[in-house]
């Protein structure tokens, strides 16, 4: 996925500023920086969700292979259906079993010809979590952990097959021992998934991430190898925000 010179604005204010950046596929990008730095911002270009916001828009390309998302003639929904979507909070559907919430991606994006069954069974398998509720599909999602509940809205994601996997925050209101069973999960993901995470902790970023970008402003001042933006980074700005000295 490619981003070529996007601006984002909220009405008047300017969020992003002539950003371009290549997120690789099967590979983790993080994306760091202070709170309202743009990061969030980016992230929902990818999916088309910031235009959503009333008074919001973007310009610019961010090409998904060779298409340009925000192309004439584009359907968001498939958009979407490409692009997933994992929020801060874990958000299961409340009256919706463990089985339905998962079957519930496929039915929102209307894929047809499919065994259901199945595919959610390979979904609960591929975000970790089929072990600990094989048992109980029929359970209510919302009766879940937080963290199991993360990973349920995880499954809900990749039931539909998408090629880029966003993540905003995920781990923010998990437990350590939760927000670890995540980043594992992070780590396997990406050998079918392109991913790009959104995270305000720092060593997350270094722990499951290829390749870091730092946000300031509304400005990508870098992206390198993870290893090198926060051993290495070639701006002062950087250092300055990896090292604790602003933030």
């Amino acid at each position: 996925m490619s981003v070529r010179d996007v601006n984002a604005y909220y009405g008047d204010t300017h969020a992003i500023k002539g950003v371009s950046i290549e997120y690789k596929a099967n590979e983790v990008t993080a994306m760091i920086g202070p709170s309202g730095c743009g990061k969030s911002t980016l992230l929902r270009c990818l999916n088309r969700m910031h235009e959503e916001i009333p008074g919001a828009r973007a310009e610019g390309q961010i090409l998904l292979d060779d298409t340009d998302i925000y192309g004439p003639g584009v359907d968001v929904v498939s958009v979407r259906r490409a692009v997933g979507m994992v929020f801060q909070k874990p958000n299961p559907f409340p009256t919706m079993s463990i089985f339905d919430n998962v079957a519930a991606g496929l039915k929102l994006n209307g894929v047809k010809g499919v065994d259901m069954k199945e595919r959610v069974e390979k979904s609960l398998r591929g975000a970790g979590l089929w072990d600990e509720v094989k048992d109980r599909l029929s359970s209510p999602g919302i009766g879940l952990s937080g963290g199991q509940q993360q990973r349920l809205c995880i499954a809900r994601t990749i039931a539909v097959e998408p090629r880029v996997v966003l993540m905003d925050e995920p781990c923010s209101a998990l437990d350590p021992i939760a927000t670890l069973k995540v980043e594992d999960l992070i780590h396997d993901l990406k050998q079918e998934y392109t991913i790009v995470i959104v995270t305000h902790n720092m060593q997350q970023a270094a722990r499951v991430a290829d390749t870091t970008a730092f946000f300031l402003l509304g400005d990508m001042v870098e992206h390198a190898k993870t290893e090198d933006i926060f051993s290495n980074p070639k701006d002062s700005r950087t250092e300055e925000y990896v090292t604790g000295k602003f933030g």
